[in-house]
């Protein structure tokens, strides 16, 4: 049975870590709803984070690649055809530190949230965000030290559960009057050195689990689960992105969060 339940939470963490719905949102009021104990487990956030993790790298491979290599040719070379992808992981390391230090200075807290009504009134924020920018297209197709500060704070009102992480920054790319495309790929670049700290400060806990031999195996079937739904997720939220049809996932918000409040 555990194996079952660790391999279906692996896949609500797939379908949900890319959309704008709030994964942690979900674990919080599914807990409460079906009293599932698994949804209380760190270190299986930890381990599902990191199999949305491997699928976002690998949906966006090609880029990933070329960022990195242009990064370091351009303080090798300093030649001007690579400046455009060195500032954009400029950028990237910028939109991440607003997060990083909040992250850091309230862990205890944030990690401590698991009142529904706090959770359930975050997910109506957040349908009400992505309700606003539901017809906005953007213009720019460039970001700039501005966009990426920007955005980064709304990525630190993600880091309170039923805050879509995806949802925040994608509206704070709006915001800034970013195109669609930009402003979703800016985004999932965000999540990754977010996921690759979440992992980091979380392998501690995870190698000090008592009991970590016996949950090895549905730790393993919850990453691939994770993982291969993840990927296919985030193929999915793009196209509806692109069509401008958040107006879906507003509506989807805004009943989790009032189902969340009427279940007090």
């Amino acid at each position: 049975m555990i194996f079952l339940i660790y391999f279906i939470l692996g896949i609500i963490q797939g379908f949900t870590e890319p959309i704008p719905v709030s994964s942690s949102g979900h674990s919080i009021i599914f807990k409460e709803i079906f009293n599932i104990e698994y949804l209380s487990d760190l270190n299986f956030e930890i381990i599902v984070n990191f199999g949305s993790l491997i699928a976002v790298c690998f949906f966006y491979r090609k880029e990933l690649i070329i960022l990195i290599k242009e990064f370091y040719l351009y303080i090798k070379t300093r030649k001007e055809k690579y400046k455009e992808n060195f500032k954009y992981c400029i950028y990237i390391i910028i939109g991440t530190i607003p997060a990083g230090i909040f992250g850091l200075i309230y862990k205890d807290m944030l990690e401590n949230i698991t009142n529904i009504t706090t959770v359930s009134i975050a997910l109506l924020m957040t349908g009400g965000l992505l309700y606003i920018i539901r017809n906005l297209k953007g213009e720019k197709n460039k970001l700039n030290y501005k966009d990426a500060i920007y955005i980064g704070f709304y990525q630190v009102l993600a880091l309170l559960p039923g805050i879509s992480r995806s949802g925040a920054t994608i509206v704070g790319g709006m915001f800034r009057n970013l195109k669609r495309e930009i402003a979703f790929k800016f985004s999932f670049f965000l999540y990754i050195p977010i996921s690759v700290a979440t992992m980091i400060l979380g392998t501690k806990d995870l190698i000090n689990t008592p009991n970590i031999n016996s949950l090895i195996l549905p730790y393993l079937l919850g990453l691939i689960a994770s993982t291969i739904v993840t990927y296919f997720s985030l193929k999915w939220f793009k196209k509806i992105m692109l069509k401008g049809k958040l107006i879906y996932f507003a509506i989807y918000c805004f009943i989790l969060g009032l189902i969340g409040l009427m279940i007090l």
